[in-house]
């Protein structure tokens, strides 16, 4: 407890001051000025740059060319700016916030160039940068088409790398979700972002990707039997959700800086498998195949120990960070919109106590869960046993869920099948109920009937060839018995080149564009799949859009590129673009969305 306690006042001296922490160090240029490039016809092209708080651009500095050299550029228009007086230069005329710059352009049969621009600037705090070349790639056909991604920044730029955005993408989208929550930490005090994004982990915390913890946490409490209190359990549900949120913060702090989302490395075979297994290990130690103790060679000298600090706080805390990583949610709009502010400022401090904000937010159900969890709990006897037998299937299906992202359809079905026929033959399901039987006795065999039909329906439903857990008989209505229930349906798309070339396709003919990021180890994405997809109101409303999609699952450079692009951290996300192939600003979806909040969106856009 006492290195919880050091750990809370460090992170209060680090995030007493995010501003002044923030402002000790300047941006690199290209995170402070971030350039973007887009054809608004074919013969004209616009350059622009989204200008950070306290920075600002000089007219008379920019200069442009273009390569080929076969392309010539025309002379440039510039807005009008601000004249200062500039302690560098004298009374200049100077640009805030954005500057959009058009240039004429004679392409002489050139598709796509790449316009180099070099711009500089300053710091409000009294640094001037030298002048900064930038470069982006331009396309010409059937122009104005699409946003168009930066080109690969200078060697010399290493930091400017692990920026997130392909600001040309990014940028129009300032009034999406995730946006406003980055501008939330942007613009509001310190104690109200907080605030908010603890209320943001309580919405989170309703969702499916966090009831895998309940049965954890719970059969931790359950584990240590009746001699657990009130106090203790509460302590220890705290030390779970404090390694949950320690995690969050760290993890998401990093990914902030690295622009990719982190877990997903974790989200392979492998490594779901082994922690499968320790939820197996703890499920069988719930039915009394053995005991998890220490060695009883070392179980009196550290049992005065142990009860001193009050239990096994730090390898509870331990379980708590690993359950943050594996089976804590995908992105969600909160989540997006703190790695985009950390990413964009740098600003680790208030971003990551956003971040551990919105983890307790998440983790506060949990503690409540751990708490009941103790109240519930009989004295020492045959209900007892009966409630660590009852945690044991729940971390049994725990195991499953987690691994069902890498194993077949059909394995899953079993395996759902066999959680709901055995545990309710242990509740006498096929058993005749005594004559004077009680109506708990009479309620309990009606629950294990129910879960038998449950079993044996999805056993069916498997042999069947159905391969949707949530409809195993869908192959007596006819349906598909290779997936889920009919969606939609997409095309694929791996890489940035091949988004390109779709883009201008759909742009050539009008036609409105949708692409999705998915993988499968993303809950949320799956949820779209199922609930969302699969509406047909949803379906016809989407008839004329030409659906795109990424799989990046494998979590490879082209899935970064593709990411990065975007200035996406992970799945879920949903980018629209217009019949003219740019995206609409405002309309990205991040994180799962029901059907009708979902219709409600698209009910916002041209398509």
């Amino acid at each position: 407890m006492i290195l919880l306690l050091r750990f809370f006042s460090l992170l209060l001296a680090l995030t007493a001051g995010p501003a002044s922490f923030a402002a000790g160090e300047p941006l690199e240029p290209e995170q402070a000025y971030r350039f973007s490039a887009r054809a608004l016809d074919a013969n004209t092209v616009e350059a622009r740059w989204q200008i950070e708080n306290d920075y600002y651009m000089y007219r008379d500095k920019f200069k442009f060319t273009a390569e080929p050299a076969t392309v010539k550029l025309g002379e440039p228009r510039f807005p009008a700016g601000k004249i200062k007086d500039d302690e560098f230069f004298g009374k200049v005329e100077t640009y805030r916030n954005e500057v959009k710059i058009v240039i004429p352009v004679e392409a002489n049969g050139v598709e796509s160039f790449t316009l180099k621009a070099t711009s500089q600037g300053c710091w409000d705090e009294g640094i001037c940068y030298p002048p900064t070349p930038q470069k982006a790639t331009v396309s010409l056909v059937a122009a104005p088409q699409m946003s168009v991604a930066p080109a690969a920044l200078p060697a010399a730029a290493p930091l400017a790398e692990r920026a997130p955005p392909a600001a040309a993408a990014a940028a129009p989208s300032a009034d999406d979700e995730s946006s406003k929550i980055a501008g939330l930490l942007h613009d509001g005090s310190f104690w109200m972002a907080i605030l908010s994004f603890f209320g943001f982990g309580l919405l989170l915390s309703l969702t499916p990707c966090v009831f895998p913890m309940v049965p954890i946490l719970s059969g931790i409490i359950v584990n240590h039997g009746h001699a657990v209190t009130h106090a203790r359990a509460f302590w220890l549900s705290s030390a779970y959700v404090l390694g949950m949120a320690v995690t969050y913060a760290a993890v998401g702090v990093a990914a902030g800086y690295s622009g990719t989302l982190l877990s997903s490395a974790l989200q392979n075979a492998w490594v779901l498998g082994a922690f499968a297994l320790v939820f197996v290990a703890l499920s069988l130690s719930m039915f009394g195949f053995y005991e998890l103790q220490v060695p009883a060679a070392l179980q009196g000298r550290l049992s005065e120990k142990a009860n001193a600090q009050g239990g096994s706080f730090g390898a509870i805390a331990v379980m708590g960070a690993l359950s943050a990583l594996i089976v804590g949610p995908c992105v969600a709009a909160p989540l997006a919109g703190a790695l985009l502010y950390i990413a964009q400022t740098r600003d680790a401090a208030l971003g990551g106590a956003a971040l551990f904000a919105m983890a307790l937010g998440m983790g506060a159900p949990l503690i409540v869960v751990g708490v009941f969890s103790r109240s519930l709990l009989p004295k020492v006897g045959p209900w007892m046993e009966a409630v660590k037998k009852f945690f044991g299937v729940l971390l049994l299906a725990t195991a499953l869920w987690l691994v069902s992202p890498v194993i077949p359809s059909w394995t899953q079905m079993l395996g759902w099948a066999v959680l709901l026929i055995v545990p309710a033959i242990y509740m006498h399901a096929l058993d005749p109920l005594p004559p004077h039987a009680g109506g708990w006795h009479r309620l309990w065999k009606g629950i294990g009937v129910l879960m038998l039909l449950g079993g044996a329906a999805m056993l069916l439903g498997m042999l069947g060839g159905a391969r949707d857990p949530l409809q195993p008989l869908g192959f007596l209505r006819g349906e598909a018995v290779a997936g889920v229930s009919p969606g939609l349906t997409f095309e694929r798309v791996k890489t940035t080149a091949e988004l390109d070339a779709r883009l201008q396709e759909a742009a050539a003919r009008g036609q409105p564009v949708m692409l999705d990021f998915y993988a499968d180890w993303c809950v949320s994405c799956k949820e779209m799949e199922k609930f969302t997809f699969t509406d047909a109101r949803v379906k016809a409303r989407l008839a004329g859009t030409r659906l795109l999609q990424a799989d990046v699952t494998a979590n490879d450079d082209a899935d970064k590129a593709l990411l990065k692009r975007f200035g996406l951290f992970g799945p879920p996300g949903i980018i629209f673009f217009g019949a003219d192939g740019r995206e609409v600003a405002g309309a990205r979806v991040i994180g799962y969305q029901p059907a009708d909040r979902f219709l409600a969106t698209l009910g916002k856009l041209p398509l």
